[in-house]
């Protein structure tokens, strides 16, 4: 994908990340959502895999785009607070993964 044309999605990347942090305190704090571990459980997991994808596919496009040349060029100080932006929605993501599998697993009703 163009890498001018998908542009860096920082706006998108952070409401990822309030979304998953909102989504694991609420599975983290309250006893049920919706009354079924195992559907809190699939839509936690399913949910943290879509937040992971993001920033996974925004690394490879870094690493291969990088490597060919076509980036503008950038400062290193740019690339650093982009890629920790992107570290901290991909935790995040694994956080809603970590939270929905012990909710899946953990209670089996």
């Amino acid at each position: 994908m163009d890498w001018q044309r998908r542009g860096r999605q920082v706006k998108k990347l952070w409401a990822l990340i309030l979304l998953g942090a909102a989504y694991s305190s609420l599975l983290y704090s309250q006893d049920t959502l919706t009354g079924a571990s195992n559907v809190e459980g699939i839509i936690g997991v399913v949910f943290g895999l879509y937040i992971c994808s993001h920033p996974a596919a925004h690394m490879v496009d870094l690493l291969f785009f990088r490597r060919g040349g076509h980036l503008p060029a950038s400062s290193k100080g740019s690339v650093l607070k982009w890629v920790a932006l992107n570290t901290l929605v991909f935790l995040i993501g694994w956080a809603v993964i970590f939270f929905g599998t012990t909710r899946l697993i953990g209670r089996g009703g």
